[in-house]
């Protein structure tokens, strides 16, 4: 529960705008150790998010932490805990950057982790196609199903099928390698072959040469080529998802401050950025932005909006790898309370307004983060900034308390075409926006009254939209009741939603969602639902023993998000060494022609064993899989 707190003041003008509160952490020349230490142990959120970018037919969506299925959205953010179900006859594709997942008919996926290192998918049942573009140096990625773990070696394409019975796994290596892990046993796998993985206590297996492609195949190629193709390539970085969404939607012109920036076609008369989509909730961020407009991805959480000759522009960032992921490059109107503030514009209307960042403007995220963070989500998403500017803001601003010294110049701040304003229920009960703003003029803003209060607290309707529809199919079997062999330990679930209190209502204690049974060979195949937190201490993901906090769960939910204490944001901070961002080019890609359509080479005369580093007992083989020599 949120606790609010008595009015402090009414301003009589137009107070500092912030961007959801204030972050964690400041930078200054010096701290002690122990506050260093603290330092180090904060725990960014991921740099990345999933989207589901592409639909045909029925696909479903279960957010982490609810229990209903519902009608996908194409442009809500994925992460953690979220699952996807292709029906019957239906087909989906999800982007992670560059990364293409393909689902093809009856296919359930789950992301069981998904941070800055790791990307771990359950395949609970079906087919699947993985395009991995780019795999960085000492990231993983793992793809986990009944019977097996695979654990991807390099880029490529892979085909992943597993029946509904859990009990066999098909993988086809159509470029790339990788390893399977199971029943205590763990198996090379190269390119151009197909590998059958049967059982679950034992596993047997038979390789052959890879089949020619079927019809799902043959239509992940297409979506590969309509990639490769993409004119918008030439201005936007392959790691924001959606600049192949950009092509036929609008057209690239070319400004003298800004270089080149997209502009929208086919918009509305007084379309505005951030004004057609709704506000959910979405941890470890907090209040994110989902845009309207099938294209409405890549323009709304990268890069920065410019107002000009009249119309609106977007402008990318700078041609680099890993831009970070923001979940909404806005700036709010107003009081040192944060985002939860009450803009009165006369006429009794009392509720929360914003308006895009320019590209001068700089972010400071109102969720939890370290100045390396503020730096690089800054830098990689904007082309006239540099990380001095960064800096400079960022130091004087979390370590001024004093709010009419610390005001920042915002380009649209005072511009009534960019800024947009509804009720505290539209914003909070992910409501419409287009359906429910109120129109501002320059004088009410020059005279707007802006309280002081706490941040806006998510209510259960935050984290789904109120349009959205109940699903019209969903798999048979909860993914969370289906055994999964993980090599990795995902992280504990996120709470469910459903003891949150509505808008006004009262609250309940969140209760913890199912939490399946993942078997690394020491755990039971079957799904456990556990009454304590214990679970939670199993696993560590990536971005955690990065930053060196092993029991840290960033995506568990509720997370109020809240700024830390004014005396606690004023501490002196140790100085942070920027390292420039990798500039992208696709040769750095896998970017080429569609493969060759027919079957690949014969298969090896051997299958060599697992590295010495995940030793394994002998195999247990079919008949038909060639042998692997003895140690």
């Amino acid at each position: 529960m949120t606790k609010r707190f008595p009015l402090a003041r009414v301003l009589t003008f137009l107070t500092l705008v912030l961007i959801l509160g204030l972050p964690q952490n400041a930078a200054a020349q010096d701290q002690d150790p122990a506050q260093a230490q603290a330092q180090a142990q904060v725990v960014d959120p991921p740099t990345r998010v999933a989207r589901l970018n592409y639909v045909q037919g029925s696909v479903s969506f279960q957010p982490a932490g609810e229990q209903d299925w519902l009608e996908a959205d194409v442009n809500r953010p994925l992460t953690t805990g979220d699952n996807l179900w292709a029906d019957k006859e239906s087909r989906g594709e999800v982007h992670i950057g560059a990364t293409a997942i393909r689902l093809s008919s009856e296919t359930g996926i789950s992301f069981l982790n998904l941070d800055d290192r790791t990307v771990q998918l359950q395949l609970a049942q079906g087919t699947i196609e993985v395009h991995v573009r780019r795999l960085e140096p000492g990231n993983a990625f793992e793809i986990d199903t009944p019977n097996l773990a695979f654990t991807l070696a390099a880029s490529g394409e892979y085909r992943i099928e597993t029946n509904p019975d859990g009990n066999s796994t098909e993988i086809t290596v159509r470029e790339g390698a990788g390893q399977v892990t199971g029943a205590g046993e763990s198996y090379d796998l190269s390119a151009g072959q197909q590998y059958i993985f049967n059982g679950t206590d034992q596993l047997a297996f038979n390789a052959q040469a890879a089949p020619e492609f079927d019809d799902f195949e043959d239509w992940c190629q297409a979506q590969d080529q309509r990639e490769n193709s993409s004119a918008s390539a030439r201005y936007v970085s392959r790691d924001v998802d959606g600049y192949y969404d950009l092509d036929g939607n609008g057209e690239w012109q070319t400004d003298p401050d800004y270089g080149a920036i997209w502009v929208p076609g086919g918009v509305a008369p007084g379309w505005a950025p951030y004004r057609y989509g709704h506000w959910v909730w979405i941890g470890p961020w907090g209040w994110t932005w989902v845009e309207d407009e099938p294209w409405g991805f890549a323009p709304f959480h990268y890069g920065r909006w410019a107002f000009v000759r009249g119309g609106w522009g977007w402008v990318p960032g700078p041609m680099v790898v890993r831009p970070v992921y923001a979940p909404a490059l806005v700036g709010f109107v107003g009081g040192a309370g944060g985002l939860g503030v009450a803009v009165g514009f006369g006429s009794g209307f009392s509720g929360v307004a914003w308006f895009p960042l320019g590209p001068r403007d700089i972010y400071l995220p109102g969720y939890h983060a370290s100045p390396r963070y503020v730096q690089n989500i800054n830098i990689t998403n904007t082309r006239v900034l540099n990380v001095t500017q960064v800096t400079t803001v960022y130091n004087n601003y979390v370590t001024n308390s004093n709010v009419g010294a610390n005001r920042l110049d915002y380009t649209y701040a005072h511009n009534a075409v960019a800024v947009t304003a509804v009720s505290r229920e539209t914003f909070v009960g992910a409501r419409p926006v287009a359906t429910a703003f109120v129109r501002v003029t320059p004088e009410q803003l020059q005279s707007a009254h802006v309280v002081e209060q706490t941040s806006l607290a998510p209510t259960r309707a935050s984290f789904v939209a109120a349009t959205a529809k109940p699903a019209r199919a969903r798999p048979a079997v909860a993914f969370s009741a289906r055994p999964v062999v993980a090599r990795l330990n995902p992280p504990a679930p996120a709470v469910s939603h459903s003891a949150l209190r509505t808008f006004n209502g009262p609250a309940a204690a969140p209760a913890r969602s199912p939490v399946p049974m993942y078997n690394n060979d020491s755990l039971a195949r079957t799904p456990q639902y556990p009454n304590t937190d214990a679970r939670a201490n199993i696993s560590t993901n990536a971005n955690d023993r990065q930053n060196g906090n092993g029991n840290a769960n960033a995506n568990e939910r509720p997370n109020t998000n809240e700024r830390p204490p004014a005396n606690d944001a004023a501490q002196p901070r140790p100085p942070v060494k920027f390292t420039p961002p990798t500039k992208a080019k696709d040769d750095d890609y896998d970017v080429h022609p569609p493969l060759n359509h027919h079957a690949n080479t014969p298969p090896p005369a051997e299958h060599q064993p697992a590295p010495a580093s995940h030793p394994a007992p002998a195999p247990h083989e079919s008949a038909a899989a060639p042998s692997r020599p003895k140690s």
